[in-house]
Parts: structure tokens; C-alpha cells; sequence
């Protein structure tokens, strides 16, 4: 296909969509200024992050008349996400316009009765359909009982206003929102096809073979009916550092230590290599990969980080959310030149990943927060990159730690009581934050943590737990309900999976999003679909593999 453009401004993942063209077997162009919009036979949007950021940017670089004027040319557009949002009049988000091509407003999803952001893999509903089966599909391959990747705190309710435009909704919690549109030239969808595995693929596809325009003429529509399929997420985490030979493999640590301890070795253990293995768990069905990066390449410029390269090459056949934790921190290259988080997150973003994830310098933040009164102060790596990226692109990583005290009293820290005794038959704890890998216990509890980074701007919470770390003995159910009970911000359960009912007592015992394992299925001594499996068999809701593009 000639004339095929993406309209990127400058935020987010966009490397992810472009490697899903190429593997449909398409070549897109960058609009590089202004005039290039309209020299576009078809034209993509796609948008992460903050409403505001996103039209700022669209004026800033003389894209928003040029673009709207495309859309009223009749010629196919597609909208990804904020590329959807920006189409309607505004958003409560910003007191910048949108470029007001739909009626309507985005609004913020209610927080007092759900987790905010909406993130993980959730139905559609479609209310279009053709009377008769020819040109462009008015579905773009989508049905009713497939399930997309969402992740956002603003949308779009339903509502009569819209309804012309609405192709699906989505359920998340009591709200219905819009959740794709289309009418003649335009489609746009609020989920990422491509971090929506075959399925978003499919989407995709359908946009760029068919004509991308539907006669409206041929189109009946219904209304929606109330149907909450949010699925609880199954993450496949990486640990990645390098070898004593110097190459990057996966390993994976008993209670934060990496090296065999045998007779005869005591080198970092090697379970595969990071690219093959995240592909490995994209085949077998995880909703998200994880990598963590626990080699500092503290003498490393950022533009040559092994990292990179890594999301780079993973991203060109692994189409679900890739989040990257550590190193992102301010940097500083070995001829002095200073990189502050928020441009190395940047660097990361634009090789492959969705979300990062900061674990020390969360656990500083949240130091500073509460010496500063509990202000903020614009300055952490939470704070600016939440600001470009959006929330949902910042994730905590916790590194808690036991401290067992026989009498609350004992503390100032928030303690919880235990569901096993101590060593010394003490029946309460309180959890330590740790940094530098857990080499370092610090003066603060994990839900002083999770509080002080949720009102700095974080997203997710990934919680670990050193005493559960390769024990295989279950997940720290107290820890959990405890940090729920404290945040409104999605939490992924780590730490101690060792079989598939663990996966089963966690989502039935606590009301976390998501559970994440590592060396289980790197071993496949638990295979991904066989927890997928079980849940099925216990009624928890989670996504069905998908093999077929």
C-alpha cells in the first residue's frame, strides 16, 4: 500500500504499532510536518497518555488544522487510544479543546468504586452491523466474545449524544463507555490493537486491506446491554542481567540471590534468553511481559543500554503490553553528559515498552514526599514522567521485607497481623521497604510507600515480597489485601507462586488485577495455559488463548 502515514507527535510506544503493520505485511511513513497529513491515502493516530499533552502537541506542531482537515476530506482514519479521545470536544483531563469532530466530552472513570486506571484486557459489545455483507466491514474484525487490551483512566460514557458514532462500548465496573467509533471515513478505538495479541492484529488488518470507509447506509445499529468481562491478568516476569561471560540471559533469584549454589558452580543461573522466552510466553498466552533489568550498566551511555536493543527485537513479534523496571533513574554517560529519568524513560518507550517500572527511586520519592509535608514538588521521575506518559505508564515496584514486632505498640509502622507466627511467635509484622535489589532496608512501610506514589502519580503497584521470592509456598495474601485496602491504582500480585491454585486463592481472596510469576513458567514447571485452565474451571475471568490471525 502507497500512502499509508502514521501521525505521531511524540508520546509513547509507537515502535509496538509499526512492527504490527510490518507483520501484516505493510509499510507505514512518519508525517514529519504539517503537509504531510494531507498527502496520506490512509492515515493512523495513534495517542498515550495525558489528553492535553497530546492537543498541546498537535498545535505546537501545526498538525490539528491539517488533520482535521483529512478527516473532513473523507479519506480513511484510524484513532488509537488518546488518537480516538482527541476527536471528541474536550476532556476533563484539560481545558485545551479537542479537534471536535465528535460531540461529546471525555470524563474521568469513577474512582470510589473500582481501580483507576482501567488497565487489562476487557469485552466490546458491538452495536453496528451491515445489511448487507459487502465493502468494508463495519466490525474491522471484531466480535463479541474477543477481548482487547485497555488502559486508561478517562473515557467517554454512552450516551444519546454519541450513539451515532458508537461502534462498541465496554463495561469497566457500574460505567459504560464508548469504546470504538466509527462512521464513514473515521474508526477509532479507545483499547490498543496492537497490544491486543492476534486479535488487535486482526483489527488492524481489516483497516489497512479493506477500504477503511463504510456506507452508512447499509448500517443498523443497537443499544447496549450492562456485561462486566474485565479479565484478571496472568504477567510472565523476566529478571534479566548478564552472565559472567557478559551476555544477557533470564535468571531467576531464591529470595533475591541469582547464583547456583552447588558444589561446583556459583554463576548467575541461566534459565534462556530474554527475546526467545518473551515470545515463548506471547505463544502460550500471557496477558503481559515483564522484564527486569537488575544489571545497573552503570558505565553504560544510554543510547547503547543492552535493554533497549532487547524491547527493540521483542517488540517486533510480541504484541502484548511490555513493561521494563530497572535503571530507570537519571543516568549519567561516561563523558558526563546527564540523562534525567523522565529522557530514559523516553528512550525506553520508544524501543518497545508500554509501562516502566521504578523501584529505589519510587522508594526515595516517597521520602522526599513525606518530608516535604506531603507536597509535591514536579521534580521525581514519577511526577514527570506520569505527566508526558500518562499514570498508567508508571508503575512501583515493591520490595517489601518482614520486621515481626509481638505488640503493635512496638512501631510506629503500620503493622499487619500475620496468618503464620514469627520465629519468636510474634503475630505481627510491618513491612520494610527495600532498595538496591532488597540489599537495603530504609525507614518506611510499604503502605507509607504505595500511599505517597499513588498521590505522586503512579499507575500500578507491582508488589513482591522477599520472604515469599522462590519459595513456592503462595502469595502474601495479607500484604496484598493490605496495600488494596490502601490505594484506588491496580495491584499485581508477586511472589510465591508454586502452583496453579495459588493463582486461584489470590484473585478469590483478595481483589487484586493481576498475579505475576516468573521462574514457574520460565521451568514450565507450571505451564501459563494450565493456570488459565484452572481459573476458567473456578469461574474467575480471564482471557482466552488466541492463535489464529
Amino acid at each position: 500500500m502507497t500512502g499509508l502515514y502514521m501521525l505521531d507527535y511524540g508520546a509513547g510506544n509507537v515502535r509496538s504499532l509499526v512492527n504490527a503493520v510490518n507483520r501484516l505485511g505493510y509499510e507505514i511513513e512518519f508525517v514529519k510536518e504539517p503537509s504531510d497529513i494531507l498527502k496520506a491515502d490512509k492515515l493512523i493516530f495513534p495517542g498515550v497518555g495525558a489528553f492535553g499533552h497530546a492537543m498541546e502537541a498537535l498545535h505546537e506542531k501545526g498538525y490539528a488544522e491539517p488533520l482535521k482537515q483529512y478527516i473532513a476530506s473523507g479519506r480513511p482514519f484510524m484513532g488509537i487510544c488518546v488518537g480516538m479521545q482527541s476527536l471528541f470536544e474536550g476532556s476533563d483531563e484539560s481545558d485545551l479543546p479537542g479537534l471536535g469532530v465528535i460531540p461529546g466530552k471525555v470524563q474521568e472513570f469513577k474512582k470510589d468504586t473500582k481501580a483507576v486506571p482501567h488497565m487489562g484486557w476487557n469485552g466490546v459489545q458491538i452495536l453496528k452491523s451491515q445489511i448487507k455483507e459487502e465493502g468494508q466491514a463495519v466490525d474491522f474484525s471484531m466480535n463479541d466474545s474477543t477481548s482487547f487490551y485497555f488502559v486508561h483512566s478517562f473515557a467517554v460514557p454512552y450516551t444519546e449524544k454519541v450513539k451515532d458514532w458508537v461502534l462498541t462500548t465496554t463495561q469497566y465496573g457500574d460505567e459504560i463507555f464508548v469504546s470504538s467509533v466509527q462512521k464513514g471515513n473515521v474508526f477509532a478505538t479507545q483499547f490498543h490493537p496492537e497490544k491486543s495479541g492476534f486479535a488487535g492484529l486482526r483489527v488492524l488488518r481489516s483497516f489497512l486491506s479493506g477500504t477503511g470507509v463504510v456506507d452508512e447506509a447499509n448500517i443498523t445499529s443497537k443499544e447496549p446491554v450492562p456485561q462486566n468481562r474485565l479479565t484478571r491478568r496472568i504477567i510472565a516476569c523476566l529478571d534479566v542481567r548478564s552472565n559472567d561471560a557478559g551476555d544477557l540471559v533470564v535468571t531467576k533469584g531464591d529470595q533475591y540471590d541469582v547464583r547456583e549454589k552447588t558444589d561446583t558452580s556459583n554463576d548467575v543461573r541461566n534459565l534462556g534468553k530474554p527475546v526467545d522466552l518473551a515470545r515463548r510466553y506471547f505463544e502460550e498466552g500471557a496477558d503481559e511481559v515483564t522484564f527486569l533489568n537488575i544489571t545497573s550498566f552503570r558505565n553504560c551511555p544510554l543510547g547503547d543500554l543492552p535493554m533497549l536493543e532487547v524491547l527493540r527485537q521483542t517488540s517486533k513479534t510480541v504484541f502484548v503490553p511490555l513493561t521494563i523496571g530497572g535503571g530507570i533513574r537519571d543516568v549519567v554517560d561516561p563523558d558526563g553528559t546527564v540523562h534525567p529519568a523522565f529522557e530514559v524513560a523516553g528512550e525506553y518507550f520508544r524501543s518497545g515498552a508500554d509501562k516502566v517500572s521504578i523501584g529505589s527511586d519510587a522508594v526515595y520519592a516517597a521520602e522526599k514526599y513525606y518530608s516535604n509535608g506531603c507536597k509535591k514538588d514536579g521534580t521525581s521521575a514519577i511526577e514527570t514522567i506520569a505527566k508526558a506518559y500518562g499514570a498508567q505508564a508508571v508503575v512501583i515496584s515493591v520490595d517489601p521485607r518482614r520486621v515481626y514486632v509481638k505488640d503493635p505498640k512496638e512501631t510506629t509502622h503500620h503493622v499487619v497481623k500475620n496468618s503464620k507466627t514469627g520465629p519468636n511467635g510474634e503475630e505481627y509484622c510491618w513491612y520494610q521497604c527495600t532498595v538496591k535489589g532488597g540489599r537495603e532496608g530504609r525507614d518506611l512501610d510499604v503502605r507509607q510507600l504505595v500511599v505517597a506514589c499513588e498521590a505522586l502519580g503512579a499507575g500500578e503497584i507491582l508488589l513482591n515480597c522477599m520472604d515469599r521470592d522462590g519459595t513456592n509456598s503462595g502469595f502474601e495474601l495479607e500484604l496484598i489485601n493490605d496495600v488494596k485496602a490502601a490505594v484506588k491504582i491496580p495491584v499485581i500480585a508477586s511472589s510465591g507462586a508454586g502452583c496453579v491454585e495459588h493463582f486461584e486463592e489470590v484473585f478469590e481472596k483478595t481483589n487484586v488485577e493481576a498475579a505475576l510469576a516468573a521462574g514457574i513458567f520460565h521451568r514450565r514447571e507450571v505451564p501459563i495455559q494450565a493456570v488459565k485452565d484452572h481459573l476458567a474451571k473456578c469461574n474467575v475471568n480471564c482471557r482466552a488463548l488466541d492463535t489464529v490471525l
